[in-house]
């Protein structure tokens, strides 16, 4: 799939780098990154390890989610929000979503409505899905925001506050039975 991209509309920012020991950009999700929650065999809701680094000066914390917009609905797929990461934090290991996240960071509420990491789950037989990942620096170093705030509530209140982004764009796909 090529339309539908999250950031077509959005302000240009400045971009800085991230990476991944779990998935690279343009690459696949492993198996751990897929959805046991919504049953694909194989998935275990594991958060992919994420590393940043050259955020802009003036960066208060970040941003980190994980958007599908190929998802079969008007308003795609949010499968991860993590927002109030400390401007000193540039790595979340894998798995950071159950095992732990720095100090002060909240998740909010993905759209199965879970503080945490659903991995990808595209329904068998509809193509690939684009799974955009990416980190955020704000000039802020908390969005006070309430933590039942879902993820879309979360980038618009960040949209002031943004200095610059890096995503990694992963694909995902269950073939047809």
């Amino acid at each position: 799939m090529t339309g539908n991209d999250p950031f077509a509309r959005a302000a240009e920012v400045p971009t800085f780098t991230l990476t991944s020991t779990t998935v690279v950009d343009g690459g696949t999700w492993p198996a751990p990154q897929y959805s046991a929650a919504f049953g694909v065999p194989g998935g275990e809701d594991v958060s992919p390890q994420l590393s940043w680094s050259g955020a802009p000066e003036g960066t208060q914390s970040y941003l980190v989610t994980v958007y599908d917009p190929d998802a079969p609905t008007q308003s795609g797929f949010w499968h991860w929000a993590v927002a109030n990461i400390p401007a000193a934090v540039t790595e979340l290991p894998e798995n950071a979503s159950v095992e732990g996240l720095p100090a002060g960071a909240v998740q909010f509420p993905n759209d199965a409505d879970a503080p945490r990491f659903y991995g990808a789950a595209p329904p068998a037989g509809h193509g690939p899905h684009r799974y955009f990942v990416s980190v955020e620096a704000l000039d802020v170093a908390t969005l006070d925001l309430p933590a039942d705030s879902t993820p879309a509530f979360a980038e618009f209140n960040a949209v002031p506050h943004l200095l610059a982004r890096a995503t990694l764009v992963v694909t995902g796909e269950i073939p047809a039975a």
